[in-house]
């Protein structure tokens, strides 16, 4: 497409369409002003020049709370930072401060309190022989995926008293409970199966301290 020269001035040489102003919005832990300065938007530059990718790889490198970001020229002066933040599904404590997991597994934040109603992660992986060969085949961080999908899987009354997803293996996750009950999932395998089967379980056992849901064809419970 031709632009004449008036319009080229207009845009690239005119006071009038130039960079002067951020705002942001959708932030729920991080502050605008965290954001704008990360953002580090060139304000005083043509607004028709503003390297909007460049904006949000700064954004995705500098705020890994950051979950991503819509870059947006608001005509005639404006950068709009539409932002999306990470959401915990698990935390992992690390001494006196907790390590916030998103759903795709990644550790996104290391933050001093713990945020309410996230489960904790545990790894307490066993030194046995098939504990050694789950670790070879699959990594730590494959193993933390794994618990992520059962806490995305978990039915959402069980999600919400569950405390601790402990990982023992690939195929050996379970749940505890806020009031001391104890649910073994197994792998993540079967994740929707699993949640109905739970859910019929626990309804059916409402006195029951152990669920066992790592088949979900052949689940069990025991204790009172």
């Amino acid at each position: 497409m031709f632009l004449g020269i008036p319009t080229v001035w207009l845009f690239y040489g005119s006071e009038w369409l130039r960079a002067e102003q951020v705002s942001v919005s959708g932030t729920r832990v991080l502050t605008p002003a965290q954001v704008e300065a990360a953002a580090d938007v060139p304000l005083g530059e043509p607004l028709i020049s503003v390297d909007t990718d460049a904006i949000e790889t700064r954004l995705r490198q500098k705020l890994p709370r950051i979950d991503s970001v819509d870059v947006v020229r608001s005509w005639p002066h404006g950068i709009d930072l539409k932002v999306v933040e990470r959401t915990p599904v698990l935390i992992v404590q690390k001494g006196r401060k907790f390590i916030e997991v998103d759903d795709e597994g990644v550790r996104f934040a290391t933050v001093s309190k713990a945020p309410k109603g996230v489960p904790a992660l545990e790894l307490t992986l066993s030194r046995s022989s098939s504990t050694a060969a789950s670790l070879r085949r699959f990594g730590e961080s494959r193993l933390v995926r794994e618990a992520v999908g059962v806490a995305r899987a978990v039915p959402a009354a069980v999600a919400r008293d569950t405390r601790t997803v402990k990982v023992r293996s690939y195929d050996d996750i379970s749940l505890e409970l806020r009031d001391g009950r104890t649910v073994v999932w197994g792998s993540s395998e079967k994740g929707a199966a699993k949640a109905r089967t739970l859910t019929a379980l626990m309804k059916a056992s409402p006195g029951a301290r152990y669920f066992d849901v790592s088949v979900p064809t052949a689940p069990a419970s025991s204790g009172s």
